[in-house]
């Protein structure tokens, strides 16, 4: 089973969506703009990635680039901007049991789908 954290507007994702889906495997689709994951799910994706919270954050958003581009941010605060703020989430997310990537480009998605 591989969980993809997904945005429906967002071409890249749903170009990883479609590997996914003509992949043949069981996968299932969060769309994390509509239900968000919390601090504690948001944590443990981060863990799979091997990233730093920050890692993750789209620091091209208005939101960030208004508010935070110029602090220093901890791992705390950046896993409470992306619960509060779920657009600043890098997408999309693939998960496969304790193993995760962000399917950019689409050859590392295709790579880690099959």
């Amino acid at each position: 089973m591989i969980t993809i954290y997904h945005k429906s507007n967002c071409s890249t994702s749903i170009k990883v969506l479609n590997v996914l889906k003509e992949s043949g495997k069981k996968y299932k689709i969060v769309e994390y703009i509509k239900t968000p994951p919390n601090a504690e799910e948001l944590t443990s994706i981060i863990e799979k990635l091997g990233i730093s919270a920050e890692a993750l954050i789209r620091k091209k958003e208005p939101i960030f680039k208004e508010n935070y581009g110029h602090k220093k941010l901890n791992e705390a605060l950046c896993i409470k901007l992306m619960v509060e703020h779920p657009n600043l989430i890098e997408r999309p997310i693939l998960i496969k049991r304790t193993r995760a990537i962000i399917g950019r480009p689409i050859e590392a998605a295709e790579k880690f789908i099959m």
